[in-house]
């Protein structure tokens, strides 16, 4: 390699100089001779184009024609195109230039300038300070260093010569590289090292019988002699750097301070290990960033101090840095010299009262108080730091001396004084801040009755566009019993602040009268609610925003508020049947027995048609009790709705949840002659069912067959009564003539199905259901039925099967989703909720069905959470309220499950296969909701 470089040229790969020509000083030029561009042609010779037209057949003709096209050439490239302007240049160009040309360029150049000249100016400003912003942003180099660069003046003319010359050294090593000299190393080399090394080329047997790590020695990593006596550690004085030496060493030393942490008796450690941790926390760095970056915003932080040292956030932003890092000292004397170059800069003194221990950081506040006696801020700092009370108050009433108009400085003096005090204290704050709305109520809590009026007075006189100071006299007014002046104050506070020119704010009104709600002024808040409710709202939105803003007031809390909108919505609207209903249900929700049969009366009054007012106020006698005025409500219920289905139903149901069974007879028999409706004809037969007359009831059932062949649930009934009786044939066979009669009862196919499942007809059960899911596609109910089918069966492949069927055909169906949870294996049921969720994110079958996994799991705080949004969702899903109520029997206290017991009976809950087979079953008919709930939960099981 070294021959090789040395017979290399020093200028190969080197660039060439500048000019150089190759070939030139030996001669070599390049020339162009005819033979390189062809022979010259004569103008009549004609081109090679044979085809050519007329006119361009000789050369001649083609010189013509490129030297016009030369002329006439113009610029219709896209980058000389404006959409709004067209192609730039001018239209004429290729024309002669005239005098009237010359002219009119002439005016058009004298007009640029005269229109230039007149923003002259103001462009030339604008472009100044543009030129100035941009340096300031990219300031020069010499710039930069323009601050250095003045400390030149200062060097000595000896210094100055003193300064070495400048040398050529750059690349001194690429010019005048060394040759590499590459000489074999000796044996004698290697045979030296061996020895001073001591390595081995052959494993010590110690070493793999214990692991390579451990010696003979009892102890571990203790021999005798620690780290000393070992073969291969031990190496002849050769007096250089053994690296083993060092590594031995550095073991011995861990071994050591081990063994000095370790009990001399058990061998346990004795190092605290909370100690431990919060040692390693201290030392950790309480800043996040780059040590690099903390130097450079060091650097960069002190020349901001230096170039401009009146500019406090620098010297704030100095001190914290050093804070961060750890250097409270330093970040101590940066900040107090900070108050030394900014004395009138109010944060620059509280952050070094802040930065300071206690005492001193009180003379800093007092330094800061005579550079800035009128600092509010201040102020509150210095009687911060004090921890007497009688300091406190002498550093606020020194304060105020100095800054009497200070709100915050008199409300901070008020709350440290008594209340005989305060209210002295008071009275002169409102003199010395006398549009401080927040002062004079206080004063006006603080005073008696008559002052206080004098006071809220006065108030209304300095302040007249505040509306906190009339509520704040309604209130009064009201609190010391003078309630019919509540109407007039705020009735007159809406006026006077309309004649000041205040807005009336509707929403902040409102939520005034909230305020008085939750304060215990009921009648305060109802009064305000009466003067703003119908401000700002257009006649025909009145009904919707009314009964919205009684909602909002109800999440709110503020129950009296939403009772004075609809008592206002109900005086509007007295022959509205739903205001009157939604009115009820909020008493019946929020209220009194009292008040919604009061509520009622009023309603059937105005609404005499209305059945469902007439029928809440007979089921509200009859729950406390009061049958015989539940009848009386009824029979004024006839009166004013004669042949009314749902009056005759209520008036059977009183009568027969009573045990009055002829009644109950009699008034279907009357309800049979007068309305006889297919659900009268099947009250009829149920009442005749449960007591135990069977003759009675299919009597009624072929009577009312003859009618209402159409309805299904006579049909059911007939098959049901079959089955009592054990009677399958004709059970069967009602069933049939019902699906003839009604083919889209999917009770009547579940009926069937199930019949000839409990008598073993599998397969006639599944073609059943294949027919059923036939004539009534995409329901889910069907698939559902024959899933479990297969699945009762012991054929689980199958229900898989159908289930992915079932939820191709109805992939939104909540029921199908959470049974296919729990038909797949534990591991796979919550990717399978997942996909639940996600396509019926609010059905609560789905939902129940999240709750059920969180509970087999034993989440139970998430099952509770989960049940809860359940029966949230939907209050009438009486399984859900089943689960939810063994759950809370298995796991929670006795006041959960009273709580989950009387939420399900006021939600009353109807529906669910489960809770329809108890509270459906005939010996159950007189069963309470409450009743029904724990058979149901009794037969659930934790089988999934």
């Amino acid at each position: 390699t070294a021959i090789m470089n040395k017979k290399k040229k020093p200028f190969l790969g080197m660039p060439a100089p500048l000019g150089y020509v190759p070939g030139l000083g030996r001669g070599a030029t390049g020339f162009t001779t005819r033979s390189d561009i062809g022979p010259a042609r004569d103008a009549n010779d004609p081109v090679d184009d044979r085809h050519a037209p007329p006119g361009k057949r000789t050369v001649w003709d083609q010189m013509k024609k490129n030297q016009t096209a030369d002329d006439d050439d113009e610029d219709l490239n896209d980058t000389n195109y404006d959409e709004f302007n067209g192609y730039a240049g001018s239209l004429f160009s290729s024309g002669p230039y005239e005098k009237d040309d010359e002219e009119a360029d002439a005016i058009y150049a004298a007009l640029d300038k005269r229109m230039d000249e007149r923003r002259k100016e103001r462009r030339e400003q604008r472009e100044k300070e543009e030129i100035e912003k941009y340096h300031m942003e990219r300031p020069k180099i010499q710039q930069q260093f323009s601050d250095l660069k003045r400390k030149l003046a200062e060097v000595t003319e000896e210094e100055w010569l003193s300064i070495p010359e400048v040398g050529d050294a750059r690349n001194k090593r690429q010019r005048n590289p060394r040759y590499e000299k590459l000489t074999p190393v000796p044996d004698s080399f290697f045979a030296k090292h061996l020895q001073s090394g001591e390595n081995h080329t052959s494993v010590d047997p110690r070493q793999t019988q214990f692991g390579g790590l451990n010696t003979p020695y009892p102890g571990g990593l203790n021999t005798p002699y620690p780290g000393g006596m070992t073969p291969g550690l031990m190496t002849p004085g050769t007096g250089e750097l053994d690296m083993r030496k060092i590594g031995q060493a550095r073991n011995t030393l861990m071994d050591m301070r081990l063994s000095q942490v370790s009990d001399s008796v058990s061998g346990q450690t004795v190092v605290d290990p909370k100690g431990y941790l919060t040692d390693l926390n201290s030392m950790i760095p309480t800043h996040g960033g780059d040590i690099n970056d903390i130097k450079k915003a060091r650097l960069l932080l002190k020349s901001v101090r230096e170039t401009n040292p009146h500019h406090p956030p620098a010297w704030i932003a100095s001190a914290r840095l050093e804070e961060v890092t750890g250097k409270l000292q330093v970040a101590r004397n940066l900040i107090m010299k900070g108050t030394e170059m900014c004395p009138k800069s109010e944060d620059v003194w509280l952050e070094a009262a802040r930065l300071q221990p206690g005492d001193t950081a009180k003379a800093v506040v007092a330094q800061a108080v005579r550079h800035l006696p009128q600092s509010v801020r201040i102020y509150i700092r210095a009687a911060e730091l004090e921890t007497d009370i009688r300091a406190k108050k002498r550093v606020l009433r020194k304060a105020l001396e100095h800054v009497p108009n200070s709100v915050r400085l008199w409300k901070a003096a008020v709350e440290l004084e008594e209340p005989e005090d305060a209210r002295i204290m008071l009275s002169r704050a409102v003199e010395c801040c006398p549009t401080s709305v927040e002062l004079w109520l206080a004063l006006a809590r603080l005073e008696t009755y008559e002052n206080a009026r004098k006071v809220l007075n006065k108030a209304r006189e300095n302040i007249p566009t505040d509306r906190h100071i009339w509520i704040t006299a309604a209130k009064l007014e009201e609190a010391n019993g003078n309630t019919q002046m509540v109407e007039k104050i705020i009735d007159r506070a809406i006026t006077s602040l309309r004649a000041n020119g205040v807005e009336i704010n509707r929403e902040q009104w409102i939520q005034d009268a909230e305020e008085c709600d939750k304060a215990g002024s009921v009648a305060t808040c109802q009064a305000i609610m009466r003067a703003v409710i119908g401000i700002g709202i257009e006649e025909e939105d009145r009904k919707h925003t009314w009964m919205e803003d009684a909602d909002s007031c109800v999440a709110h809390n503020a129950l009296e508020c939403a009772r004075a909108i609809y008592a206002y919505a109900l005086q509007v609207f007295p022959s509205k049947k739903s205001v009157w209903l939604r009115a009820a249900y909020f008493e019946k929700n929020h209220g009194t027995r009292e008040s919604l049969e009061a509520l009622l009366q009023r309603a059937v009054a105005h609404c005499p048609k209305a059945e469902v007012l007439w029928l809440m106020g007979a089921k509200s006698k009859w729950l406390a009790g009061d049958v015989p005025a539940a009848r009386s409500i009824l029979a004024l219920a006839f009166q004013a709705n004669p042949n009314s289905e749902e009056i005759w139903l209520a008036a059977v149901k009183l009568e027969s949840e009573n045990n009055e069974y002829e009644r109950a007879r009699r008034l279907l028999a009357k309800a049979r002659s007068s309305a006889p409706t297919a659900r009268v004809f099947m009250k009829s037969v149920k009442l005749e069912w449960v007591l135990g007359n069977i003759a009675a009831a299919q009597e009624f059932c072929e009577e009312a067959l003859k009618h209402y062949e159409d309805f299904p649930k006579l049909w059911i009934m007939k098959g049901q009564i079959e089955e009592q009786k054990e009677l399958v044939e004709k059970a069967r066979e009602a069933y049939n003539q019902g699906l003839k009669k009604c083919p889209h009862s999917i009770p009547l196919w579940l009926l069937l199905s199930r019949l000839e499942e409990k008598v073993g007809q599998l397969t006639r059960a599944r073609a059943i259901l294949e027919k059923s899911r036939l004539k009534n596609p995409k329901n889910p109910d069907l698939w559902l039925e024959s899933v479990r089918l297969e699945y009762r069966a012991g054929l689980k492949n199958i229900a898989n099967t159908l289930m992915a069927k079932a939820l191709q055909e109805c992939p939104n169906s909540g029921i199908l989703w959470s049974e296919a949870i729990f038909l797949e294996a534990r591991p796979q049921r919550k990717t399978k909720s997942v996909d639940a969720l996600k396509k019926c994110e609010h059905d609560p079958h789905v939902l129940l069905a999240v709750a059920k996994l969180f509970w087999s799991e034993r989440k139970i705080t998430k099952a509770r959470e989960w049940f809860h949004r359940t029966v949230k969702i939907d209050s009438d899903l009486g399984d859900a309220w089943a689960f939810f109520y063994k759950f809370e029997l298995q796991h929670g206290t006795e006041e959960q499950q009273e709580e989950v017991r009387k939420r399900c009976e006021n939600a009353e809950p109807r529906h669910g296969e489960l809770w329809c087979d108890v509270s459906k079953d005939i010996e159950n008919w007189q069963k309470k909701i409450g009743e029904i709930l724990v058979l149901v939960a009794a037969k659930l099981k934790n089988t999934f």
